[in-house]
């Protein structure tokens, strides 16, 4: 399934629950999912110790679900916007890859 057909799937079921929440909501519930996701790497690779809740626990297993919940914010952020995320990660991957091209021609010099 390409991004596309995947932003389409979720803007499908948003507009099913009522439409995409005002952009400062929007940029909070990116925000938190991405804290969360930061938590459970932190935790998982053992940067964070000394945590012994349950609820805390289960960061250690959740990275995939962290992911997911923070590509979900990020897709309803873009739709809201009405960005073509293809068109947006080629340009982005055209962007490093220019970078680095740019790199090695400065080391040769």
């Amino acid at each position: 399934m390409d991004l596309n057909s995947i932003a389409t799937q979720v803007d499908q079921f948003i507009q099913i629950q009522g439409g995409y929440w005002d952009i400062p909501w929007l940029l909070a519930a990116l925000t938190e999912e991405l804290g969360e996701l930061s938590r459970a790497l932190q935790i998982n690779t053992g940067i964070r110790t000394g945590i012994t809740s349950n609820r805390n626990e289960s960061y250690k297993f959740s990275i995939e679900e962290e992911i997911g919940d923070v590509f979900f914010a990020l897709i309803c952020l873009a739709n809201k916007y009405g960005i073509d995320l293809e068109l947006a990660l080629m340009k982005t991957l055209k962007k490093y890859q220019n970078r680095e091209r740019k790199k090695k021609i400065q080391k040769k010099l």
